[in-house]
């Protein structure tokens, strides 16, 4: 991609922790050149050394990306000191958990900067050099919850519609001036991040992610895949991100009667939270709190779902071999062109998930 016989150039914001910091370790895996974008300095320090450890190159850049002068700025670094960017990644957000009635215009105005325009913001940086060059890619960190809304959310769950709806938007424009320059979104379902501990929260026990919970490196590697892959409009982690979703569209109803009920117990557990902890909703938390939260001991460290999605020429194969076998089976016993027939069947379902791949 982009930059042949040298390594790839890729911004990630949210860099610092969580699932930006995870999918930092990915693209060093594969000798990406990185720049890293977040508030924390600690860090961005952590993740810097963690990508030259792998062999790689980072620069660490300290920014809000609430903030569009900002963002611009560390762009321009980007492109200056580490070459071309071909791969940007929008991930930075913070959240409050809280009834929408105990929360405050000002909180949900900050969240909004922060989840929503901050992926508006990164985009526009994006665009400015990868529009020119056509080519380029946009990843988009998306969430269930952008489809379907939880109580205690609101702002965060606001803010992830926005940037689906940003999202529809940009990948129709650049479909309709025939650009080079893809964009995709990947939904995420409930992961074991250090958002949890620092993320503001008025909630009476400790905030925590709805199980099923996944591991920070299961985002990170559907992120490196969408980037390398971005034919696709959307990739889905997890069942329990296809389920909200498509549950959500056939009846909403019957989710909210449901989150209505089990929601608020569902992201709370242990005891009281510290009401004194501080949070990073206007400054970033001190030290390096690296990819995972707390939840180590419940989150799974695989998608198989994703899984599916990510080797569907295998399964294609797989579902043509079968009936074909299943056609020679029955023509054995039953005789008749069944055979063709079968071969045909076998033939349309690949031509099927070509279609629902691109």
């Amino acid at each position: 991609m982009g930059n042949r016989n040298q390594a790839e150039v890729v911004v990630i914001t949210g860099a610092s922790a969580g699932v930006g910091r995870a999918t930092v370790r990915e693209f060093a895996r594969h000798g990406a050149r990185i720049g890293l974008i977040a508030r924390g300095v600690d860090g961005l320090e952590g993740a810097r050394r963690e990508v030259e450890a792998l062999g790689g190159q980072a620069l660490a850049l300290p920014t809000d990306v609430s903030d569009p002068e900002q963002v611009n700025a560390a762009a321009e670094r980007v492109e200056r000191e580490l070459g071309p960017i071909d791969i940007w990644v929008n991930d930075a957000m913070t959240s409050v958990f809280a009834p929408i009635k105990e929360m405050t215009g000002e909180e949900f105005r900050r969240v909004t900067e922060v989840t929503y325009l901050g992926y508006v913001n990164g985009s526009l940086a994006a665009l400015k050099y990868m529009l020119p060059r056509d080519r380029g890619v946009i990843v988009h960190v998306g969430s269930a919850l952008a489809y379907r809304s939880i109580p205690l959310q609101a702002a965060y769950c606001g803010a992830k519609h926005a940037a689906l709806g940003f999202f529809s938007a940009l990948r129709t424009e650049l479909l309709h001036d025939k650009s080079q320059v893809k964009t995709v979104m990947v939904q995420m379902p409930a992961l074991n991040t250090p958002q949890f501990g620092w993320c503001r929260s008025k909630l009476p026990r400790k905030a925590q992610p709805v199980p099923p919970i996944f591991q920070p490196e299961v985002a990170a590697r559907a992120v490196y895949y969408a980037a390398h892959h971005p034919w696709r409009r959307e990739y889905f982690v997890g069942g329990s991100t296809v389920k909200a979703i498509f549950g959500n569209k056939v009846a909403p109803w019957l989710l909210d009667w449901y989150l209505a009920r089990k929601g608020y117990e569902a992201q709370q557990y242990d005891g009281h939270a510290d009401p004194n902890r501080p949070d990073n909703l206007y400054e970033p938390v001190g030290g390096d709190h690296g990819a995972h939260g707390a939840f180590d001991s419940r989150s799974k460290d695989e998608s198989w779902e994703f899984w599916a999605e990510s080797h569907w020429q295998w399964l294609a194969v797989g579902l043509g071999v079968g009936v074909g076998l299943a056609g020679l089976a029955w023509q054995r016993l039953h005789g008749g062109g069944t055979l063709k027939k079968a071969v045909h069947t076998a033939k349309a379902a690949k031509e099927i998930l070509q279609a629902k791949a691109a």
